[in-house]
């Protein structure tokens, strides 16, 4: 993928690949990641590709900054629209979104002066903004897909276990358009969920392909899973409106809003883009963001924590809002929380709030375990975007640090009320480790006093047993064993930008004893044997399917299944070699030649799989941040 090139809709690759010749669709994975490298010529709007002497192709985009349209993509030589130049370009270009097709840019007064970035890894690309999930769907009427959206299911779910099968390296061009094609399909029918998931399989695709540095193969996992399940529910007429989602718009209106700064975040991307994020509230206690990224890189990002607020009459920088406030007048705000910059926002700048006082203080009155809880809650049904936006909204907890261990940084939660009472250990990691940043160091300094006591802001790491990523810290109230920052940080210090210094803590000799941590807390998930699985349901879609059957040929030499029902994972070991058997399954006619494998029967065994795969570690991680409950997974 070139990141220069403008975005272009699902159908509109569909079309081009569908249009080669067989002999030319061998030939277009080659020709995509020849043309992906080659210089872009950028005239205004238009992007030129030089793909030969007598070959060039012209991208037009929309006002939308996309190419929606056949028409918008042209190459001079004789063979086209039909050619593999044509068709190999549109593949080097990114995939838009859904709201890139309906919206008309940012243009139109709803943004938020962010540049949009593009993800390596192939999923939508982030900016670190906190998201305000959106509301749940109406359950009080369910109404049975539509026989067109049925039909749509089935086709994405064809197409996505196609794609299974294969796996990354045979899922090149072809497979990735049958995708598109089905998507857009999905997107006409009204299948937003699944269509917003096929998306990010491709780029995750793509991702994989390419070895970006940002890929993840276990995101990729979990959105092919996501994709499976919603499209094999709705084929099944399940009538739950939550499997349809719903259509996604840039910005809506948010009416007036008072929100008040709480810290603000570097954000730093793998693909050069860097800036600053500053959290606030409402006094309803939700939280929304003000972003500001773009390219630069982590330059950029160390920069913008004193830029100025986009929003208003600009006469805030993000240091002051992470310490004041916003009256904000025709907000508008995007789906993931993000407050907009339009036209026809005004604000006006007002007085911060402490943290112990307001929406915050209620915050920090909330056991960690409960809000985990509510966090990492929620069934394998929950549409992704929902979760995510529940796990990334910061957390506040009551912290004493207990000092260091096998590396890590730990700490002990002061549960409000009873401050003699034992807390869960909790694990701090650096909210982004690159060495520009204040993060990494600013922890070593907490690290080095045992005994401190601090008021944090952070994200839960969803994926590690009881981890969190400290954004700030505070004073905590009524104790001399805490932080003692300047005045002009007025209560709290942003960890990515505001460096500690041994000023700013109490005299040495005088904290508290926090005892000694001879070794890490219990990681349930680390010692699990679910790993095991886990590289069954990743090598399945790293290597296809006749990876997936080596288990079940060599007699599952490995001892897969029986160190998993050694440690009580009984179901995980029968998901197990259920997925090795219906992988090395083939059928035979009564000749006793080898048929066609069902892609059908493979795809449901891997998804069974995959779906207890993730209920098991998530319960796993669960359970570290609360007294130990029975076996959830057993």
């Amino acid at each position: 993928m070139n990141a220069e090139l403008p975005p272009v809709a699902p159908d509109v690759v569909a079309a081009a690949v569908e249009g080669l010749t067989s002999r030319l669709r061998k030939k277009l994975d080659a020709a995509i990641e020849g043309y992906a490298a080659l210089p872009v010529t950028v005239e205004g709007s238009v992007r030129r590709v030089r793909c030969g002497e007598d070959a060039e192709v012209v991208l037009e985009p929309g006002p939308s900054g996309a190419v929606t349209e056949a028409g918008q993509a042209v190459c001079t030589c004789l063979l086209a629209p039909r050619c593999l130049h044509r068709a190999a370009v549109l593949g080097a270009c990114p995939v838009a979104d859904a709201e890139s097709l309906t919206a008309s840019g940012t243009g139109d007064g709803d943004g938020d002066g962010s540049a949009a970035e593009p993800d390596p890894g192939g999923a939508p690309a982030t900016t670190g903004a906190v998201p305000d999930a959106p509301s749940e769907p109406a359950r009080d009427a369910p109404v049975a897909p539509t026989a067109a959206q049925v039909t749509a299911a089935r086709g994405l779910w064809s197409a996505a276990a196609a794609v299974l099968g294969a796996g990354v390296p045979a899922a090149g061009a072809v497979p990735q358009a049958e995708l598109l094609r089905a998507a857009h399909t999905a997107r006409l029918a009204g299948l937003h969920r699944s269509e917003a998931a096929a998306l990010r399989v491709v780029r995750g695709l793509r991702g994989a392909r390419a070895r970006h540095d940002g890929h993840r193969l276990a995101g990729l996992v979990a959105d092919l899973s996501e994709l499976l399940l919603t499209t094999g529910l709705l084929a099944g007429e399940e009538p739950d409106p939550a499997l349809l989602g719903t259509a996604r718009r840039a910005y809506r209106p948010g009416g007036s809003l008072r929100v008040r700064g709480v810290c603000r975040e570097p954000v730093v991307s793998a693909t050069g883009y860097g800036g600053v994020v500053t959290h606030v509230v409402d006094d309803e206690g939700r939280w929304y963001s003000v972003a500001d990224v773009k390219p630069g890189g982590v330059a950029r990002a160390r920069g913008a924590g004193t830029a100025t607020v986009m929003i208003g009459s600009g006469g805030l920088d993000h240091a002051r809002l992470a310490r004041g406030g916003l009256l904000i007048s025709g907000a508008t705000v995007s789906p993931e929380g993000r407050l907009g910059a339009g036209k026809g926002v005004r604000a006006t700048a007002v007085a911060g709030q402490p943290w112990a006082s307001g929406p915050l203080g209620a915050l920090f009155a909330r056991p960690l375990a409960e809000t985990v809880a509510e966090r990492l809650g929620g069934g394998p049904g929950l549409d992704p975007e929902r979760a995510e936006h529940r796990v990334r909204e910061p957390v506040g907890c009551d912290l004493v640090v207990v000092g260091t261990a096998d590396g890590q940084v730990i700490a002990r939660e002061i549960r409000a009320g009873r401050p003699d009472e034992e807390g869960v250990p909790v694990r701090l990691t650096p909210a982004n480790g690159h060495p520009d940043l204040a993060h990494t160091a600013n922890l070593r300094q907490l690290a080095a006093r045992p005994g401190l006591r601090i008021r944090v802001i952070g994200r839960l790491e969803p994926d590690r047993a009881a981890t969190l990523r400290p954004l700030a810290v505070a004073p905590l109230p009524d104790t001399d064993a805490t932080l003692r920052l300047p005045a002009a940080w007025e209560g709290h210090a942003d960890l990515g930008y505001d460096r500690l210094e041994g000023s700013h803590f109490p005299p040495p000799g005088t904290l508290p004893a926090a005892g000694a941590v001879v070794e890490p807390p219990s990681d349930p998930l680390a010692e699990a044997p679910l790993w095991r699985l886990r590289r069954m349901v990743e090598v399945a879609v790293s290597g296809g399917r006749r990876a997936a059957a080596e288990p079940a040929r060599d007699g599952d030499r490995g001892g897969a299944g029986a160190a998993l029902r050694r440690g009580g994972f009984r179901t995980a070991a029968d998901l197990a070699g259920a997925l090795a058997a219906e992988a090395d399954r083939r059928s035979r006619d009564v000749f006793g030649r080898t048929g066609e494998a069902d892609p059908d029967a493979y795809a449901r065994a891997w998804l069974a799989a995959a779906v207890h795969l993730a209920g098991a570690e998530r319960s796993l991680v669960r359970a570290t941040w609360g007294p130990r409950e029975a076996d959830p997974v057993g």
